[in-house]
């Protein structure tokens, strides 16, 4: 199967979506599947950190190819993101979703999804106040309101 994609001109470039936030297996929900799903007809690229192949024996060292293949490649993937949706999940603490977060809170590309109950809501709140980072209290909120939350992140 051909996994190249063809696009003519003048025909506008697909934007390139960032699925960042709560990943813990087992504890967070799959919201990335449900996201795509629901974004279907806006045709983006999504770029999305959760693999099938994911192996939770890995050790989380610079010196275990696995896993620095796996942040590299994250951190890849959100410097060239047109668009980063970064969600927290209440049930997770998510650390390395508010390491992303602050990496690219001045970066004028981030929606943030933070529902009641995430143990730092309040600081993520305040830093989306600061950078006018458009928030959503729920993915539901973040799929319907989507048009108006990207209007409001390109200013």
């Amino acid at each position: 199967m051909n996994k190249s994609i063809e696009i003519q001109a003048p025909n506008a470039m697909p934007k390139r979506v960032f699925l960042a936030g709560s990943i813990e297996m087992g504890t967070a929900e799959e919201w990335q599947k449900k996201l795509i799903k629901d974004l279907d007809e806006k045709k983006y690229t999504f770029f999305n950190p959760r693999r099938d192949d994911w192996d939770s024996s890995w050790e989380q060292t610079i010196k275990n190819q696995q896993f620095h293949e796996q942040v590299t490649w994250e951190l890849n993937a959100l410097e060239d993101a047109d668009i980063i949706v970064l969600y927290f999940d209440p049930k997770t603490k998510s650390p390395i979703s508010l390491v992303e977060f602050g990496l690219h809170a001045k970066d004028k590309k981030m929606i943030v999804c933070c529902p009641k109950g995430f143990w730092k809501k309040g600081n993520v709140d305040i830093v989306c106040e600061r950078f006018n980072i458009p928030l959503a209290e729920t993915i539901d909120e973040l799929i319907s309101d989507w048009d108006y939350l990207i209007r409001k992140m390109n200013g």
